[in-house]
C-alpha cells in the first residue's frame, strides 16, 4: 500500500504536468471564446484531471479502448457569424426590454427561492404542494440545471451557495434502479460544464469529471456502443455489460457535445473517443436508411444497426441528434467537418420530407414539422406522412437558423423562419395563448399556396376521426364542439403544457440571427400567457389542458428545465445581444452554454 501511494503521487504530478503542457502548446492552435463580462477565465485543475479517488474511475474496465481517438488540434476555421449586427436601440425600447428582463428574473427568483427553501438538493419541487421529488437519480437536477442560469442572471451569492451544495452530491448512489444516461448527460454533465465555462470554478469542474467518469462506464461494452437505459446497481458492482438491442435515436446520438467538451477542458481524450465511435456508425449508415439522409427513431447499438426502423422525424425520440450536428461543428470551430456534412445531408431530406404547411385562417406562410413512416413493398417505398405537430420539435427553427448561418444556406434560414413562426402561431391560436404538447393540423395541398377553406378543414377533421363519410358536416361540427378545436386543428391528442422551452428557444435564436423587433413582442406575449396560467403561490406548474377558456388545471409538476432552459431563454432574449453571444457560445439541448473554439 505504501509503495502504491508513493508510485501514484509522482504519476499524478506527471499527468498534471503533461496536461498543462498540452494546454500551453495548444494556445497558438485555438482560443476559448467567452471571456469578458460574461465568463471568468477557466483553467485546468490538477486534482479534477488526475484524481484517483473518483469511485467510478476505480472500477475495472472490461473492454478497454485499444486505439484512442483524439480531438483534432490546429487553428479553428473562421466560421460565418451567427448573430446579426444589431442597431442601436432607443432609450424607450431599452427601458421596455430591461423591464421585461426584470420580470423574467423575478419569476426565476421566486421559483428558485421556493426550491431552495422546500426541496433543496432534491431533483424537483412540487410547485403547488412544496414537496420534493427525485425523478432524475436524486442528484439535485433542478440545482445543477440552474447553476448557469444563476450566473447569467447575476445572482452570484445564490450561485456560490449552489456550488457549495453540489460539491456534496453523491454520484455513487441513485434513487433509480435504471438511470437514463442521456438525461444524466444533458442535465448534470452539461450543467456542470456550463457552470465551469462561465465561472471558472474548479469545484464544478471536479463534479463534471466525476459525472463523466460515471457516464463513461455506459460505454464499457464489447463494441463500445453506449447503454442508454443503464442498470446502475449492476454497473456499480463491476458487472460486465452489453449494449442494448433497442435504443432511441436521441439517447444514442446526443452525448457528443458534453463528452467532447469534457475532453477539451480536462485534456483527457477518452470521452471524445467514446462519442466519435458512435458518430462514425451514424455517418456510415446515413445514406442506407429507408429515408436516406435521416436516421430512424430506433436503433440497435448491440449490432451497430442504425438503419432498420421505418419512422423518421425531428421531434420526440430523435430531436437532439440532429440538433447536435451543426452545434458540434460550431463547438469545435469547424475542425470536425463530418458534422457539417451530416447536418447538410440530414436537412436536405428533412426539408423535402418532414415539414408541411398547415391550412389555417389568414393563410400565414408557416411550417410545422411532422413525422414520416416508410414501408417497403418489394423495390417500391410507400411513404405515409403524419401531420402531427409537437411542442418539443419547435427547437427545429433554432437549429436551422444556426445551421443555415454556419453553412450559409438561405433555404435553411427561410425554413427556420417559417418553423419558428409556426410555433408562434400555434401559441396564439390556442385559447390560453399556450401551445399544447401535441396536435394535428389540416395540411395544405402545397407548401407554396394555401387558402383557408372551412369545408376542407371539416373534412380533415372527419378524416382524422376515421370517419368514412367526409361530407357529414354536422358530425364535423359536433367533433369541433366536443373537443373545442380551434380553426385549423383537427385533433389535440395531448393538450398539456409542461413548461417546455423549445418555442422560446427558437424565438430567441431567430431574434439573435435576424434582429427582428417583432420577435421580442412575440416572446413577451408568450411569457405573459405562461405566467398568467402557470404561476402558483410557490413557483410555476405544468398544466394538464391548455385547450380551455380559463382556469386550466395545474399538475404540481415543475421539471428542472423550467429554470434551466425556459426562463433562461426568456431572460436572454430581453438581454443585451452580447450576453452569451451565439458567435462565442453554443447551447447543449438542455440550454447549457459551452465555449466555442474560435480563431
Amino acid at each position: 500500500m505504501v509503495l502504491r501511494r508513493r508510485f501514484l503521487l509522482p504519476l499524478g504530478l506527471a499527468v498534471a504536468l503533461l496536461l498543462v503542457y498540452y494546454s500551453w502548446t495548444n494556445q497558438d492552435a485555438y482560443q476559448w471564446s467567452g471571456y469578458g463580462n460574461t465568463a471568468q477565465e477557466s483553467h485546468y485543475d490538477g486534482e479534477a484531471i488526475s484524481g484517483d479517488e473518483y469511485f467510478w474511475r476505480k472500477l475495472p474496465t472490461h473492454y478497454p479502448v485499444q486505439d484512442m481517438k483524439h480531438p483534432p488540434t490546429g487553428t479553428p476555421h473562421q466560421l460565418p457569424k451567427i448573430q446579426t449586427v444589431f442597431d442601436r436601440e432607443s432609450e424607450k425600447d431599452a427601458l421596455i426590454r430591461r423591464e421585461r428582463q426584470a420580470a423574467v428574473k423575478e419569476a426565476f427568483a421566486r421559483s428558485w427561492d421556493s426550491y431552495r427553501k422546500k426541496a433543496f438538493m432534491s431533483d424537483e419541487i412540487g410547485p403547488i404542494s412544496g414537496k420534493s421529488k427525485n425523478t432524475f437519480g436524486g442528484w439535485g437536477a433542478t440545482l445543477v440545471d440552474s447553476l448557469d442560469t444563476l450566473w447569467i442572471m447575476g445572482m452570484k451569492a445564490e450561485f456560490e451557495e449552489a456550488v457549495e451544495a453540489v460539491v456534496k452530491i453523491n454520484f455513487e448512489s441513485s434513487s433509480l434502479k435504471t438511470v437514463n444516461a442521456f438525461e444524466t448527460t444533458i442535465r448534470y454533465l452539461g450543467g456542470f460544464l456550463a457552470a465551469y465555462d462561465l465561472s471558472g470554478d474548479p469545484r464544478v469542474l471536479r463534479k463534471a469529471r466525476e459525472v463523466g467518469e460515471m457516464l463513461y462506464k455506459t460505454f464499457d461494452t464489447p463494441n463500445r456502443m453506449p447503454i442508454s437505459r443503464w442498470d446502475f446497481g449492476s454497473a456499480k458492482r463491476g458487472a460486465k455489460q452489453v449494449a442494448p438491442e433497442f435504443a432511441l435515436l436521441a439517447e444514442v446520438g446526443s452525448l457528443c457535445m458534453e463528452f467532447t467538451r469534457l475532453s477539451l477542458v480536462t485534456g483527457d481524450p477518452k470521452w471524445f473517443d467514446a462519442t466519435e465511435r458512435v458518430r462514425e456508425v451514424f455517418e456510415e449508415q446515413q445514406s442506407t436508411t429507408l429515408l436516406p439522409g435521416m436516421w430512424p427513431f430506433t436503433l440497435n447499438p448491440r449490432n451497430k444497426v442504425f438503419n432498420f426502423d421505418n419512422t423518421f422525424g425531428l421531434g420526440a425520440l430523435a430531436d437532439s441528434t440532429y440538433e447536435y450536428l451543426p452545434k458540434m461543428y460550431a463547438l469545435m470551430g469547424g475542425l470536425l467537418p463530418s458534422y457539417k456534412t451530416m447536418y447538410e445531408e440530414a436537412m436536405k431530406t428533412a426539408l423535402k420530407s418532414n415539414f408541411f404547411r398547415p391550412m389555417v385562417p389568414d393563410t400565414p406562410d408557416i411550417l410545422i414539422a411532422g413525422t414520416v413512416h416508410v414501408q417497403k413493398d418489394g423495390e417500391k417505398k410507400i411513404v405515409d406522412f403524419e401531420n402531427r405537430g409537437q411542442h418539443l420539435v419547435c427547437f427545429a427553427g433554432g437549429m436551422l437558423a444556426i445551421g443555415g448561418k454556419l453553412v450559409e444556406n438561405p433555404e435553411h434560414l427561410e425554413a427556420a423562419r417559417k418553423l419558428t413562426e409556426g410555433c408562434i402561431w400555434t401559441y396564439q391560436a390556442m385559447p390560453l395563448g399556450i401551445m399544447p404538447e401535441s396536435f394535428f393540423l389540416a395540411p395544405c395541398e402545397s407548401n407554396k399556396e394555401c387558402k383557408w377553406d372551412e369545408t376542407s378543414w371539416k373534412q380533415a377533421i372527419l378524416k382524422q376521426a376515421s370517419e368514412r363519410d367526409l361530407t357529414d358536416m354536422e358530425k364535423a361540427d359536433r367533433i369541433i364542439r366536443k373537443f373545442r378545436l380551434p380553426k385549423g386543428f383537427t385533433q389535440i391528442p395531448d393538450p398539456s403544457y409542461l413548461l417546455r422551452p423549445e418555442a422560446i428557444e427558437s424565438v430567441f435564436i431567430l431574434y439573435r440571427t435576424t434582429g427582428r423587433a417583432d420577435l421580442l413582442e412575440s416572446a413577451w406575449t408568450m411569457f405573459e400567457a405562461i405566467q398568467r396560467h402557470t404561476k402558483t403561490p410557490l413557483a410555476n406548474s405544468a398544466l394538464s389542458d391548455v385547450n380551455v377558456d380559463k382556469n386550466p388545471k395545474q399538475t404540481d409538476s415543475m421539471e428542472s428545465f423550467w429554470m434551466g432552459e425556459t426562463l433562461k431563454y426568456f431572460y436572454l432574449i430581453f438581454s443585451e445581444p452580447d450576453l452569451i453571444s451565439l458567435d462565442e457560445w453554443v447551447f447543449n439541448t438542455e440550454a447549457h452554454p459551452f465555449k466555442r473554439l474560435i480563431r
